[in-house]
């Protein structure tokens, strides 16, 4: 019988937690890197070299990868022999290492966490509670997978009830490119098959708990239906040309896992859940010896990249840009952006467009101005911001005509594309919306030399800001013409990816 004291699984968790929100497995970097080496896309090559730049400078300052360091998810087998000491429950546990882990003073994470999520949506401020799953078995030990899930990719979840007869490779195939690139790509694709609705979903998301070995799988040869799948799809999903961050390129997935469970006759219950750059998670096992402690890896694991930014780069200084200006601006163009400009994402946008349909005076002028959507970390220490790389940006796109026709607005700034009624506002404003690499959230901090809350404070993360930064590296993604380069780049690369397969 072995005996798990309640501190030692508390504090296994609130370790597994911090070293996820800095430390990114090093199969995924390796990948990554791999990835970069061989990526003929520009854009998509630049993209990721801020990925692993960002990666290297988290792993060095022990500062979050991502702004979002995400909802918690936890995977438990505990052993018929263990016995617990203490007197909360194995949730409540896992509950207090996660409150500890976000709330650490070295490094803040932020709390995402929502109660009464159609609601008040009032945030927990601990990031509790975890999403957990147990399974009992054999033995005397316990083991935990912990994941820190971001919204972002969780949000590109998908799910349907085939018939028996239909095609999964068919369906992922129709379902990815809806996906858009609000989930991060370059990442991992998770696919549950069988079961029941829930079981279908639980076998995606477990299966991003393992190591990336594409590579490995492609060498030795499938065996077995699932392993077929994951061949299948990587090939034909990377071929759609999506590419980093939805630019267009080689590499949309670093690798696509696949697990199955029988099913009614009936049914054929598929799931897919992607895992974003900002992949985080971690295994650890308990025996009775005390805390598990996470083991740093080799900072010789991660390339050292210089992105160059090159010198058809266009600086622009955003307390004197013009709306004439913008209209020069072409869409893949890089920019890298100095001066003042103001920050909101989902409630503050909500706040913003009420007070406007009552006639009421905004806090902040926008006449001019450019917003940026992002909920940053917490700063620690002499910082600034903590890390504040943008959020999915289809999220504003029911308050973007608004914005633009109503405020004086000109230019907007967030993770990956623009649905239509955006694209369509934007054009007909002649504004523009800049695109920030998701995933490189330190990096982009570090462009940001001032910080200070100048409206609705009460939202917390969410208010909005006024940041001054020098040189934040964006992509314009939507010129003032209504041009979108997540419709153009895929386009572009598809049809290459195609042509080489004709050559060959």
């Amino acid at each position: 019988m072995t005996v798990i004291k309640q501190n030692d699984l508390i504090e296994s968790v609130a370790d597994a937690l911090q070293f996820i929100s800095y430390y990114h497995p090093v199969d995924f970097i390796q990948a990554v890197n791999e990835a970069y080496e061989r990526e003929e896309s520009q854009a998509a090559k630049d993209a990721m070299a801020q990925i692993l730049i960002n990666s290297r400078m988290c792993a060095m300052g022990h500062r979050p990868i991502c702004q979002d360091t995400g909802i918690v998810n936890v995977f438990v087998k505990v052993g018929m022999n263990v016995q617990w000491e203490g007197d909360m429950s194995v949730s409540d546990m896992i509950n207090e290492g996660v409150r500890r882990a976000y709330m650490h003073p070295d490094n803040v994470l932020r709390a995402s966490v929502l109660a009464d999520p159609d609601g008040a949506r009032k945030n927990t401020g601990d990031n509790t509670p975890a999403v957990i799953n147990y399974e009992i078995v054999p033995g005397d030990t316990v083991e935990v997978d912990v994941a820190a899930k971001g919204g972002g990719s969780e949000a590109k979840s998908k799910f349907a009830m085939l018939n028996p007869s239909d095609s999964v490779v068919q369906w992922v195939l129709e379902q990815v490119p809806k996906m858009g690139a609000g989930w991060c790509p370059p990442g991992m694709l998770g696919i549950g098959i069988g079961g029941t609705a829930e079981k279908a979903m639980l076998l995606a998301k477990e299966s991003l708990m393992d190591p990336i070995d594409i590579h490995e799988l492609q060498a030795r040869g499938a065996s077995n239906r699932a392993e077929e799948l994951r061949l299948e799809l990587f090939d034909k999903v990377n071929g759609l040309g999506i590419g980093a961050q939805g630019l267009g390129g080689l590499t949309t997935v670093l690798d696509i896992k696949v697990r199955d469970f029988p099913a009614h006759a009936a049914n054929k219950a598929v799931a897919m859940i992607p895992n974003c750059a900002a992949t985080r998670h971690t295994h650890f096992k308990l025996d009775g010896s005390g805390p598990a402690k996470q083991q740093p890896p080799n900072l010789e694991d991660w390339p050292e990249i210089a992105w160059e930014v090159g010198d058809s780069v266009r600086r622009v200084n955003l307390d004197t840009v013009t709306k004439e200006d913008i209209k020069d601006w072409k869409p893949g163009e890089t920019l890298l952006l100095s001066g003042k400009m103001l920050t909101g994402r989902d409630a503050a946008h909500k706040r913003m467009v009420d007070m406007l349909a009552k006639g009421e005076k905004l806090p902040v002028d926008l006449t001019g101005r450019f917003i940026y959507y992002v909920g940053p970390v917490d700063p620690v220490r002499e910082e600034v911001v903590g890390p504040a790389g943008p959020t999915t940006a289809t999220r504003m796109d029911k308050f973007t005509r608004t914005m633009l026709e109503e405020t004086g607005l000109i230019g907007m700034i967030g993770k990956a594309e623009r649905g239509p009624t955006a694209i369509d506002a934007i054009r007909d404003s002649q504004a523009v919306y800049l695109m920030a690499v998701g995933g490189s959230a330190y990096l982009v901090s570090k462009a940001i030399t001032g910080a200070k809350v100048v409206a609705f404070e009460d939202l917390g993360m969410e208010a909005i800001y006024e940041f001054e930064i020098v040189d934040m590296p964006v992509t314009v993604a939507v010129d003032t013409k209504g041009e979108a380069v997540h419709q153009t780049g895929p386009k572009i690369w598809q049809a290459k990816i195609e042509e080489r397969k004709l050559v060959i």
